[in-house]
């Protein structure tokens, strides 16, 4: 399937005819509400978990260096913890582009974090899209977090903006903090190497 998905999300019409419809967001979607809504609540979906598995070449990266961002795949005995938002159709124009990079919208079941249900939709990048990068060791995706950037910024802002909203949410999520976590000592030794020359000089810099 190729990346670009607007068309495709075009044609769902699952939602036709109303007036309002819940999003679940579970990456930046949580922290970045770029869009007007109607009411915002902490809310989980089941039977899928977060992973950064899909390739970013349009805002966290580049075509000839993707960066990392959070998708969701299934897995049985999963919750996916996020924030669910209520819109209205006019927002699918705006969403549809910022989420062309191979998410595609379905249909789900979503749960309030004060227990109430309500069908509603979310974005997911599956593995059958050009953009998948899949699975692999959490120190191999935070060393390509680190050396990502695209036209919204590094990748790692993404990655600290979604686990600082996780922690916010009151919520957990060891994939996500264990990206976190590896980021943090990669990014250590140029964070002593400044701290010991002030004013940002290196120990490589020249003094003259």
């Amino acid at each position: 399937m190729d990346a670009a998905t607007i068309a495709i999300n075009q044609r769902m019409n699952k939602f036709d005819g109303h007036d309002q419809v819940w999003l679940f967001g579970y990456g930046s979607l949580i922290y970045k509400a770029d869009f007007p809504y109607i009411e915002r609540r902490p809310a989980s979906i089941a039977g899928w978990t977060r992973r950064f598995w899909q390739g970013s070449h349009d805002h966290r990266g580049t075509p000839m260096a993707p960066g990392r961002v959070a998708t969701i795949v299934p897995q049985a005995g999963a919750v996916c913890d996020g924030m669910a938002y209520l819109i209205t159709p006019e927002v699918f124009a705006h969403l549809d582009h910022r989420e062309k990079n191979g998410y595609l919208r379905l249909a789900t079941d979503i749960t309030f974090d004060d227990g109430g249900k309500v069908e509603g939709l979310v974005y997911i990048a599956n593995e059958e899209n050009a953009a998948f990068l899949g699975a692999a060791p959490e120190l191999d995706i935070a060393r390509q977090i680190a050396r990502s950037n695209g036209p919204s910024g590094p990748n790692s802002e993404y990655l600290l903006h979604l686990a600082s909203a996780l922690r916010e949410l009151g919520k957990s999520d060891p994939h996500v903090f264990a990206i976190e976590q590896y980021l943090a000592q990669l990014q250590a030794p140029a964070q002593d190497s400044t701290a010991a020359y002030p004013g940002g000089i290196s120990a490589d810099a020249g003094l003259t």
